[in-house]
C-alpha cells in the first residue's frame, strides 16, 4: 500500500474544515430530508392521496412500495456516477447529483393526486422516485470521499462521519418542518395543500449546497491520479473483477444499520398512529428527539473508531442493536409518551454506533482508482436489501403475524449479516488509504 500526498490543487488553497464538512453533509441532508418528508407523508396521508379505497395498513404498504422504488434505481446511479466519479472527478459528479435530487424533490410537490389524475398520479410519483434514486446512487460515495481524501488521514472516521450526520440533520429538518406545518394549519388544509410545502422547500437546500460545493476543489488524491493518467478505464468492471470480496464486505456492513433505521424512524410513525392509535404529534416528537441525539452521536462514534478501530465500535453497535430490536417494542407497547420517546432515542444512539464508523469503513475498502465506484455500488446494492424494502417487509410481517416478534427477528437477522461482514473484514482505521 502507499499513500498519496495532499498538496493544494492547481495552487488554490484548500477549503477549510467547516466548508468540507458542510459540503459533505449537504447532499445527504437533502437526501434524507426528502426521504423523511416522503416517509412521514407515506405513513400519514399518501395512503389517502395516492392510494385511496384501501384499508389504512394496505395503503401504507402501497405507499412504502413507491419508497422502495427510490432504492431499486440507486444501483443504476451507482454504475453511472461511480464510473464518472473515478474518471472525471468527485467534485463535478457531486454538483450534478445535487441538482438532480433537488429538481425531482421539488416536482413531487406539484404532483396531482389520485382524485385529480387517477392512476397517472401514482405512476408519476414512482417515476420521480426512480429518477431521484439514480441521483442518490451517485451522491453518498462522492460526499464521503470529499472529506476522506481531503482531510487529516488520522481522522478519517471523524471526517467521513459528517456525511453520516446528513441523514440525521435531514430527518430532523424534515420532521420538524412537517411538525410545524401540522401545528399551524388544519388537518383539512394539510391534506389539501400543506403536504406540498416541504417538497418545494427543498430547493433552498439545493441552492445552499451548490454555493458550498462550488468553493471546494477536487480532492488531491484523485487529482494526482488524473495527472498521472492512472485512472481506471472502466472502474465498475474493475470493482466486480478485482474487488468483489471487498464489495460484499462493504455492502454487508450496511444492511443491519439500514433495517434498524427503518424500524426506528419509518415504522415508528405507522406503529404509533395506526396500531397504538396515539397522536401524530407524539410519533413526530419521538422521531425528532431521536434524530437530534443521533446527529450528536454520529461524530462521536466516528472519532472513537479512529482511536479504537472501525470494527470494535461497529460490532458493539450491532450487539446493542440486536438487544434493542426486542426491547423497543416492550417500551412502545406501554403506550406512554416518555417510554415511546426513550425507545426511539436510545435506538438511534445505538444506530449511531454503527453509522459513525460506517462511511470511513466502506470507502477504505477500495483503492483510489475505483473508490468512488466501489463505494457507490456497496452503498446502493446494500440499500436495496436493507433500507429499500425494510419498511415494506416490516409492515408486511406485522400484518401477517399480528405481532412484533417477527419484526424483531427480521431486524436481528439483518444485523447478524452485518456482524458477519465486519468479522470477515480487515481493520482499516490505522492503515493508510490505498493509492
Amino acid at each position: 500500500m502507499n499513500t498519496v500526498a495532499q498538496p493544494a490543487v492547481l495552487g488554490r488553497p484548500r477549503a477549510g474544515r467547516g466548508r468540507l464538512a458542510t459540503a459533505s453533509m449537504v447532499g445527504t441532508s437533502l437526501e434524507w430530508y426528502d426521504f423523511t418528508v416522503y416517509n412521514t407523508l407515506a405513513a400519514l396521508v399518501f395512503n389517502h392521496l395516492f392510494f385511496p379505497s384501501v384499508d389504512p395498513l394496505a395503503g401504507t404498504l402501497l405507499a412504502f412500495s413507491t419508497y422502495a422504488v427510490g432504492y431499486v434505481s440507486r444501483p443504476l446511479g451507482g454504475l453511472v456516477f461511480g464510473n464518472l466519479g473515478d474518471r472525471v472527478g468527485r467534485r463535478a459528479v457531486l454538483m450534478i447529483t445535487l441538482v438532480l435530487m433537488g429538481i425531482t424533490t421539488a416536482l413531487m410537490g406539484v404532483l396531482p393526486t389520485y382524485e385529480t389524475a387517477g392512476i397517472l398520479s401514482p405512476i408519476l410519483l414512482i417515476a420521480l422516485r426512480f429518477v431521484q434514486g439514480v441521483a442518490l446512487g451517485g451522491e453518498w460515495a462522492g460526499a464521503v470521499l470529499l472529506s476522506v481524501e481531503h482531510g487529516d488521514q488520522k481522522k478519517r472516521g471523524l471526517n467521513a462521519s459528517w456525511t453520516q450526520v446528513g441523514p440525521s440533520f435531514g430527518t430532523l429538518l424534515g420532521t420538524g418542518f412537517i411538525a410545524a406545518i401540522t401545528m399551524t394549519i388544519s388537518s383539512g388544509d394539510f391534506l389539501s395543500w400543506g403536504w406540498r410545502v416541504p417538497f418545494l422547500a427543498s430547493l433552498l437546500l439545493v441552492a445552499f449546497g451548490i454555493w458550498v460545493r462550488n468553493g471546494v476543489e477536487e480532492t488531491p488524491q484523485f487529482q494526482q491520479l488524473s495527472d498521472a493518467h492512472a485512472t481506471a478505464k472502466v472502474p465498475v468492471a474493475e470493482v466486480f473483477s478485482q474487488h468483489w470480496r471487498r464489495l460484499l464486505i462493504a455492502g454487508g456492513s450496511r444492511i443491519g444499520s439500514d433495517v434498524l433505521y427503518a424500524l426506528l424512524v419509518v415504522f415508528t410513525l405507522t406503529y404509533v398512529t395506526t396500531v397504538l392509535n396515539l397522536p401524530r404529534s407524539l410519533a413526530l416528537g419521538a422521531v425528532l428527539a431521536g434524530t437530534a441525539f443521533n446527529a450528536l452521536s454520529v461524530p462521536l462514534f466516528g472519532a472513537l473508531s479512529d482511536r479504537f478501530g472501525r470494527r470494535p465500535v461497529y460490532l458493539a453497535g450491532v450487539v446493542a442493536a440486536i438487544v434493542w430490536a426486542f426491547v423497543f417494542f416492550v417500551l412502545m407497547d406501554s403506550a406512554r409518551p416518555l417510554t415511546i420517546v426513550l425507545a426511539v432515542v436510545v435506538g438511534l444512539v445505538i444506530h449511531a454506533m454503527m453509522y459513525g464508523p460506517q462511511a470511513a469503513f466502506v470507502t477504505e475498502q477500495f483503492p483510489t482508482r475505483v473508490r468512488y465506484a466501489g463505494s457507490s455500488l456497496a452503498y446502493t446494492l446494500a440499500g436495496i436489501v436493507g433500507g429499500g424494502f425494510a419498511p415494506l417487509i416490516i409492515v408486511a410481517l406485522y400484518r401477517h403475524w399480528h405481532g412484533t416478534t417477527a419484526v424483531s427477528m427480521y431486524v436481528s437477522g439483518a444485523l447478524v449479516v452485518t456482524a458477519i461482514a465486519l468479522l470477515a473484514a480487515r481493520e482499516t482505521a490505522k492503515r493508510p488509504l490505498e493509492g
